[in-house]
């Protein structure tokens, strides 16, 4: 069987990323039927979302760097195989404890196959059209979070057997996908040969600055997803007075097609300028929502979701092409699943805390508190952008300058055949 070329390889490697956060959502629209069909308590639903995160975390810490070393495909694979498992055990469920065991084999596939898969999209993109493959990431993720809440919505209100039907679906899909996989090339030329053994996720020295810079940016949009995902129609019902579900859902909707949109503009921009156009919207979005209560304005809502998708975007797209285009090409998986292992970590702190002060004091209250402490967490990125992302780039367009200047000087070698100089992007 043929393996697949860069092009097929670049879309398959995307699709992957699509069905690990499809899967990560897909139990989101039966969370209520289980509580009115078994009377599972709230208490409990929680600790089969928590299930997901527990599991995926020390995935990442363990087998961060794993596909450097047995390949991309074999990596996507064995996530691909554990997301399956755990999907089919929620289509097969009786109790909770079958559903306990199926979150924890979506963190594990997740967390197997999310991390290669990002890094395969930039390795099959075209040479000089990286920017693509952090844009079309973001985009392709966006994508799975919709399907899940879309296909999932729709086959829990209108198809038989709403506790099983989406997760069968589902199921199908990945063996679909896994097949594409299996005829991706075996190695690209970027994994290095040396044995694997089960180790943290390894930053190296000289890229530890970059990293925290990229990981701040990478996690910021979790944290916006954070706010938007959970609290937002309850935002939209209690301080922007929407009283029509569907208007609600069309609101939030904003959300996704802007995240959708903006990664498609930010291949055209340069990292630096993603990581602080991203910072600055994402402060923008969070004081946006908490206007919204103060002004109880769907308008103010609407500005506010669409100003969190774009940042959203930028966030993402900005932060994984910071941690795969910096890294040496054999510690690539290694940054990436260090940037997801800071952005779950994150975002697995940040939403209990949020909700638990929105439980305590109220919707207006965590949203105060949200737009600080989160706010606080932009800063940051905004600082890494304009201190260390963009002295890189300078210097890089200062090195683009001085090697076009030899090429050009009379007596002085081709460009390709003058000493090498390390990439620093841009």
């Amino acid at each position: 069987m043929p393996s697949l070329g860069n092009r097929a390889g670049f879309w398959t490697a995307g699709a992957v990323v699509a069905l690990a956060l499809w899967t990560s959502a897909c139990p989101t629209m039966t969370y209520p039927l289980y509580q009115a069909d078994w009377g599972v308590s709230t208490t409990t639903i929680t600790w089969i979302f928590a299930a997901y995160p527990i599991t995926l975390i020390p995935v990442l810490v363990a087998f961060g760097d794993l596909s450097d070393h047995i390949g991309r495909r074999a990596s996507i694979l064995l996530g691909l195989a554990a997301e399956f498992i755990g999907v089919l055990l929620f289509a097969l469920a009786g109790d909770v404890v079958w559903l306990l065991a199926g979150r924890a084999f979506m963190g594990l596939g997740v967390g197997l196959a999310i991390s290669p898969a990002s890094v395969a999209m930039v390795e099959f993109s075209a040479p000089g059209q990286e920017k693509r493959a952090g844009a079309a990431s973001t985009a392709v993720s966006a994508l799975g979070i919709g399907l899940a809440m879309v296909v999932g919505g729709a086959l829990t209100e209108y198809a038989p057997f709403p506790l099983h039907l989406n997760f069968y679906v589902l199921a199908a899909t990945i063996a679909a996908t896994a097949c594409l996989v299996a005829r991706m090339p075996h190695h690209t030329p970027d994994e290095t040969r040396q044995r694997w053994r089960v180790r943290p996720v390894v930053i190296p020295r000289g890229s530890r600055t970059v990293f925290v810079a990229g990981a701040i940016a990478f996690a910021s949009s979790f944290l916006l997803g954070a706010i938007v995902l959970p609290l937002g129609a309850k935002i939209a019902q209690q301080l922007a007075g929407s009283t029509n579900a569907l208007v609600t859902g069309a609101l939030l909707a904003v959300f996704a097609a802007c995240v959708t949109l903006f990664a498609l503009l930010a291949r055209r921009i340069h990292v630096w300028l993603l990581v602080v156009l991203g910072a600055a919207g994402s402060l923008a979005a969070v004081w946006l929502f908490v206007v919204t209560g103060a002004v109880h304005s769907l308008t103010v809502f609407f500005l506010a979701s669409a100003v969190a998708g774009a940042a959203y975007a930028f966030d993402f797209a900005g932060g994984l092409m910071v941690l795969s285009r910096y890294a040496a090409p054999h510690h690539r998986a290694s940054m990436v699943s260090g940037g997801y292992l800071v952005g779950y970590a994150a975002q697995g702190i940040g939403a209990p805390a949020l909700g638990a002060v929105v439980t305590a004091h109220g919707l207006m209250s965590g949203l105060l508190t949200g737009a600080t402490a989160f706010g606080a967490f932009f800063v940051l990125a905004l600082v890494g952008g304009l201190t260390t992302l963009a002295p890189l780039h300078r210097a890089a367009r200062r090195s683009e300058v001085h090697r076009a200047g030899r090429a050009a000087a009379p007596g002085t070698a081709p460009a390709g055949e003058s000493s090498r100089e390390a990439e620093v992007g841009g």
